[in-house]
């Protein structure tokens, strides 16, 4: 009897700590700083500093960041990335496919490892890696699919895999973004906008990581999405580590010179997050929020990120469903016990 090919779908995010402690912030970093795609320095020069100066002290402060926003159901990356697979796996359901969705970290739990067991467990022999970046980095996207690769290469049957590619400008991804803005901002007119996108080290980007040109397109495309002028928009990074120079303009410099200009109504963005975490939650919508506020800044509004907002959903089933073609066996909901039916999506 022939075996029917079932197709699963990995989801890949960064990665979140178990708990809002130092001693999970510790496993977590340690993991997060120890990989060769996030710091490339040499490793008698690197390790030492992790181990000695970052290690010791890093972990009680993160930690006091997660608190923040640790909710009741755990971390809120973790929470919304579970329900983004559970969204999307429903999504899928109403076209007549039968998909299993796995979520995998790059860093902690579940880990890609765990994902993809689950996958090959519920019966999976073709894998579609979609990570939850849109614009590629050796550090995110990079690392995640050599994690991917690295645990199905050890399998004695390897399954057949695929990889959405880079989805920055994709029209798709750029539909759900201005759709869940026009939601968040209603009629609220902001003066200007701020699009603020994860920080990169310049030197990455000196290397060949495109990941500051995605950048620049998403912003473009955002803001003709939006109609907004480009006069009225600011492109910009956060989240820096470390003391080299990364990408410009900082983010938190940028909100001072927005509040020496008088700026009333600021409407804020970070695009290259699929789901909210730290980096938005936290550092957005509170230090820099309140950092902008002592400035003298006006009125500062945060638009959520995608989340689990039905044009995203709907984007993410579309994206997946692109890459589905031509893969002839896909689970189809039987039309009784005894009967499977196989068919292209």
């Amino acid at each position: 009897m022939a075996t029917v090919s079932r197709t699963g779908i990995l989801l890949l995010q960064l990665g979140t700590p178990d708990a809002p402690t130092s001693s999970a912030l510790r496993r977590y970093l340690h993991e997060f700083l120890r990989d060769r795609r996030v710091v490339d320095l040499p490793r008698a020069q690197w390790l030492p500093i992790l181990y000695f100066g970052v290690l010791p002290r890093r972990p009680a402060r993160s930690a006091r960041l997660y608190r923040k926003v640790w909710t009741a159901e755990g971390s809120p990356l973790a929470v919304i990335t579970r329900a983004q697979a559970d969204a999307l796996a429903s999504r899928l359901r109403a076209d007549g496919v039968e998909i299993h969705v796995a979520v995998g970290m790059r860093y902690g739990r579940p880990s890609i490892a765990a994902a993809v067991d689950e996958l090959i467990g519920a019966g999976c022999d073709r894998l579609v890696a979609l990570p939850m970046y849109p614009q590629y980095a050796s550090a995110t996207t990079g690392s995640s699919l050599e994690r991917v690769f690295e645990v199905i290469g050890r399998r004695r049957v390897v399954p057949s895999v695929r990889t959405v590619p880079p989805y920055f400008e994709a029209p798709e991804y750029i539909g759900a973004l201005v759709a869940s803005v026009r939601d968040a901002l209603g009629q609220w007119e902001p003066d200007h906008v701020l699009i603020s996108f994860h920080g990169l080290p310049k030197r990455f980007a000196d290397l060949g990581d495109p990941y500051p040109d995605h950048c620049h397109a998403t912003a473009r495309a955002l803001a003709a999405g939006m109609d907004w002028p480009r006069d009225r928009v600011t492109t910009s990074f956060q989240s820096l580590f470390g003391r080299e120079e990364w990408l410009k303009p900082y983010t938190d410099q940028t909100l001072r010179d927005l509040a020496a200009r008088g700026i009333s109504r600021l409407a804020v963005l970070c695009p290259g997050f699929t789901a909210d975490c730290l980096e938005t939650l936290e550092e957005m919508g509170m230090t820099n929020r309140e950092l902008y506020e002592a400035a003298g800044g006006g009125e500062y509004r945060l638009v959520p990120c995608l989340n689990t907002h039905p044009a995203w959903i709907d984007a993410m089933a579309a994206i997946v469903h692109g890459e589905l073609r031509g893969w002839a066996c896909q689970n189809r909901r039987p039309s009784s016990p005894d009967s499977v039916g196989v068919a292209n999506p």
